[in-house]
């Protein structure tokens, strides 16, 4: 009896759980088989769910009216250079703020955590003032270095803070007793018992630089520099109208990087946030 009451609870969570998918599922889904159809096609009535004249000519045209390779490659480039960087100073820095002990260190820990608090908007003109007067306006700059020492970083440093509080501190107390230094015990003990967390802070600052869009649209003009946010939007035709189905096709494939890194590394994202709770 127990297990049939038991079968029965899990094929109404599951039931549950399926029609809780169909808002998230379906945009994404439409999406994808829209770019297969004609134009006209798009937005018929009644909407079909799967195209009944599949054309690929949509995704021939994001690669002949843009320069979409390269830009692929420019937000490809700029998403891992950023990832890796916020990695490195996150770490360093949320182990800096956990272990080591220093007059004024919350104090200090306080105001970096104000910097998520301050909308990128409200810095984006003393920014390009500095960038322009350092002449990297319309480079890549700008979309490295503000993500890696911006408001991702806090974030990732405040993730990486919480998990090395939540190590055991007789870790560090043997290391020493093994007679390896502060760098050394970091390297060689902490960093690899961190790597939940580094997953989590590897997702959210690869889907930020990813999805970056005001910061291109300010700091480049030039289309072979664009990355891909910004490219979505230049697929207009010759009246300023959207090409919905030749954007819908540069929207899947801006979609498909975001959905391999989150399917690889989902497991260590969930581990990574759940461990930031356990020590205040």
């Amino acid at each position: 009896m127990s297990s049939k009451v038991s079968r029965r609870a899990k094929l109404g969570l599951y039931g549950t759980l399926l029609v809780l998918a169909v808002p998230f599922v379906f945009p994404t889904w439409w999406m994808v088989t829209s770019s297969f159809k004609p134009i006209s096609d798009v937005f018929s009535w009644p909407p079909s769910l799967l195209p009944t004249n599949p054309q690929v000519d949509a995704y021939r045209q994001v690669f002949e009216l843009q320069p979409f390779a390269q830009q692929y490659f420019n937000s490809a480039y700029i998403a891992a250079v950023v990832t890796f960087g916020t990695l490195a100073v996150s770490a360093l820095a949320g182990y800096a703020f956990a272990r080591i002990r220093f007059r004024g260190q919350n104090a200090l820990f306080l105001v970096v955590l104000l910097g998520l608090l301050i909308p990128s908007e409200v810095t984006i003109v003393p920014l390009f003032q500095m960038f322009n007067t350092l002449g990297w306006v319309d480079t890549h700059w700008p979309l490295i270095l503000v993500p890696i020492f911006g408001a991702p970083s806090v974030l990732a440093t405040f993730i990486m803070r919480q998990f090395f509080i939540a190590l055991p501190g007789e870790l560090e107390e043997a290391a020493r007793v093994d007679g390896l230094g502060r760098l050394a015990t970091f390297w060689r003990i902490a960093l690899p018992l961190a790597r939940p967390a580094l997953g989590a802070v590897a997702i959210f600052t690869f889907l930020h630089s990813w999805n970056l869009y005001l910061e291109p649209i300010v700091f480049l003009s030039t289309p072979e520099k664009f990355t891909l946010p910004q490219a979505l939007t230049q697929f207009v035709d010759a009246y300023g109208g959207p090409m919905w189905n030749i954007q819908l096709a540069a929207a899947s494939l801006t979609a498909l990087p975001v959905l391999a890194v989150f399917v690889v590394a989902q497991k260590q994202f969930v581990e990574g946030l759940a461990h930031t709770g356990l020590k205040g």
